[in-house]
């Protein structure tokens, strides 16, 4: 599942081909994934240009001429497709193809990726928001005893931080992401705050670098912990493996473990 850095290189990336491009059409493939009926999604997207792509949380949203959003949820098996002839397209789930350009789609076998027209904004903090600051981190964290992994990746506390990414942000703090939250001392929590921003901001460097035109595939070769082939962090240390909300979670001895 791509998580907060690859999203925001796709977002680059869908910029770096489409921006400003006139939308000449717009299908739907999957019906009963749209939040308003088709007819609409095309009255209000289509021959509109295409003015910017965000990252929001985990979903991409396109923003057209006009005003509208049209946000897109990759969930856990969803890619994003170029295509030249829509009908060579596998597990269509939304296409759109641009004036004096090629198209993209959101494609998903399963069904799941999510297309949203107009998504609600949310006061939730992105993990990489002004928003997101040391305060409110050491409120949220003083607020529950469950374990700081399960509340890093709570999308209704911080948007964006996913399975992967809480695991290498924790290892950098060499925090155990078994610690109860309210337990973690206030200098480690300091580390904590200021690794999120930037280790995340270190992997979208990277990985912008080695994706510079991709909008679909992950690349693991930066990671430090996570993944079933990393044996040893690179301080020489085993890495483990456990299961924390039904997700496994990768750590080493060096994560202090607060109660």
């Amino acid at each position: 599942m791509p998580e907060l850095p690859d999203l925001e290189v796709f977002a680059a990336n869908l910029e770096k081909r489409f921006k400003h491009k006139t939308l000449e059409r717009l299908k739907a493939w999957v019906i009963k994934k749209l939040n308003v009926s088709e007819k609409e999604l095309r009255d209000q997207l289509q021959g509109r240009k295409l003015f910017a792509v965000k990252r929001e949380g985990k979903t991409l949203q396109l923003h057209f001429e006009g005003g509208n959003v049209l946000g897109l949820h990759l969930m856990l098996h969803g890619e994003l497709k170029t295509f030249k002839h829509e009908e060579e397209l596998k597990h269509p789930i939304i296409s759109l193809c641009f004036k004096d350009a090629d198209g993209f789609a959101l494609t998903d076998f399963q069904k799941a990726a999510t297309p949203t027209f107009n998504p609600p904004s949310s006061d939730v903090p992105d993990a990489l928001s002004d928003e997101m600051s040391l305060s409110y981190l050491e409120r949220i964290l003083a607020k529950t005893k469950k374990p700081v992994k399960t509340l890093l990746m709570d999308q209704h506390v911080i948007r964006g931080i996913g399975n992967t990414y809480a695991d290498e942000i924790l290892w950098a703090a060499r925090i155990s992401p078994m610690s109860l939250s309210k337990a973690i001392p206030k200098a480690k929590v300091k580390d904590l705050y200021h690794l999120i921003g930037t280790l995340l901001r270190k992997e979208i460097a990277q990985i912008g670098g080695a994706m510079s035109d991709q909008l679909s595939g992950e690349i693991k070769d930066f990671l430090k912990i996570h993944g079933a082939h990393i044996k040893e962090s690179p301080t020489g240390k085993k890495v483990q493996v456990t299961k924390i909300g039904g997700r496994k979670s990768y750590f080493t001895d060096e994560q202090e473990l607060f109660q």
